[in-house]
């Protein structure tokens, strides 16, 4: 089976490479670093790709407002080329509050956006000189003076909402999905499939401990805190079965900030987003998302405790999955 992992938000750049160390010692598919406020992305997925010499390196996600295509593009070709061809290009919208209060920039047109986006970076990889006229990009006389190591590097796009998920289907290599409950996520893969078979990944919050109180404490933890900050998917899991729960968990949050709204995260909730427990619970749990066509599941660490010795029960028990 195969299986990815996610390094990054909650974590020191010291604690990304020290786990992209220990996982060097297992098999896993893809190793993501995402871009949010704290680490800058192509570094570090540079520097990842020299603690891993196999595993390819994905980017979870890299927004397509704070950069140009032609400077994705490059940086990809970049790091491809360090990482000797290894690099999964994930690229996502982002939300309003980060594109236009951190960055600067108008959040429009997500969509038309994100298509002209993924059109000139394949033809700025492919290693042609391009033209290219859009309706919001427009390049002439483009070209990389260094030689791409290959002509395609994969493409993932980041999906929440349907019309996403549908453009996703028809011009991506791969989908990432993020807190979909999984009666939705096997019904849209499913329907989604039957048009096009793409590779299908979904990061999972995933908190696991010995302690089995401890684990659900810190999960709903993450959750209340994700449902709090992000309204697409406090609206998106409203409108799929969790209109109750998202709402008092954000009424509170209004009220006394992320101090105890994790106490009304349901186990509903737990059962259908994450994956969390002791070591046996928490394999069992992630066998579900294969189980619902999630081809490739990536496990989004949330230390508890000590980060290392945390991580390394977390790898070494994911380590016979990924030798299924």
């Amino acid at each position: 089976m195969r299986l990815g992992y996610s390094l990054g938000s909650v974590l020191s750049i010291e604690q990304v490479l020290n786990c992209a160390s220990t996982l060097s010692n297992y098999n896993p598919d893809t190793v993501w670093i995402p871009e949010t406020w704290g680490m800058e992305n192509f570094s570090m997925l540079s520097a990842v790709s020299q603690r891993l010499k196999k595993t390819k390196i994905g980017s979870s996600i890299i927004n397509i407002y704070s950069r140009s295509p032609a400077l994705v593009a490059m940086g990809a070709v970049t790091v491809d080329t360090i990482s000797d061809r290894r690099l999964v290009l994930g690229l996502g919208t982002s939300s309003l509050p980060i594109v236009e209060e951190f960055h600067g920039y108008k959040f429009e047109k997500p969509l038309l956006r994100m298509r002209e986006y993924v059109e000139i970076i394949r033809k700025i990889v492919s290693g042609k000189k391009i033209d290219y006229d859009g309706e919001i990009f427009s390049l002439k006389n483009f070209s990389l003076l260094i030689k791409p190591p290959r002509e395609q590097i994969p493409i993932y796009l980041a999906a929440v909402n349907q019309n996403m998920v549908e453009l996703c289907w028809h011009i991506a290599d791969g989908v990432i999905f993020y807190l979909r409950p999984i009666t939705e996520i096997q019904k849209t893969i499913k329907h989604m499939q039957s048009k096009r078979e793409i590779d299908v990944s979904c990061q999972l919050i995933t908190c696991m401990s010995n302690d089995a109180e401890k684990a659900i404490e810190r999960v709903k933890k993450t959750l209340s805190f994700y449902i709090s900050v992000g309204e697409i998917y406090r609206e998106f899991l409203a409108k799929n079965g969790f209109k109750n729960e998202t709402k008092n968990i954000y009424q509170e949050y209004n009220k006394s900030g992320l101090r105890s709204n994790h106490e009304l995260v349901t186990e509903s909730m737990l059962e259908q987003l994450c994956v969390y427990g002791t070591p046996d619970e928490c394999i069992r749990k992630l066998k579900r998302f294969y189980q619902a066509g999630v081809n490739l599941p990536i496990i989004q660490f949330n230390p508890i405790g000590d980060v290392a010795e945390s991580f390394n029960l977390l790898a070494s028990t994911f380590s016979q999955i990924e030798n299924e």
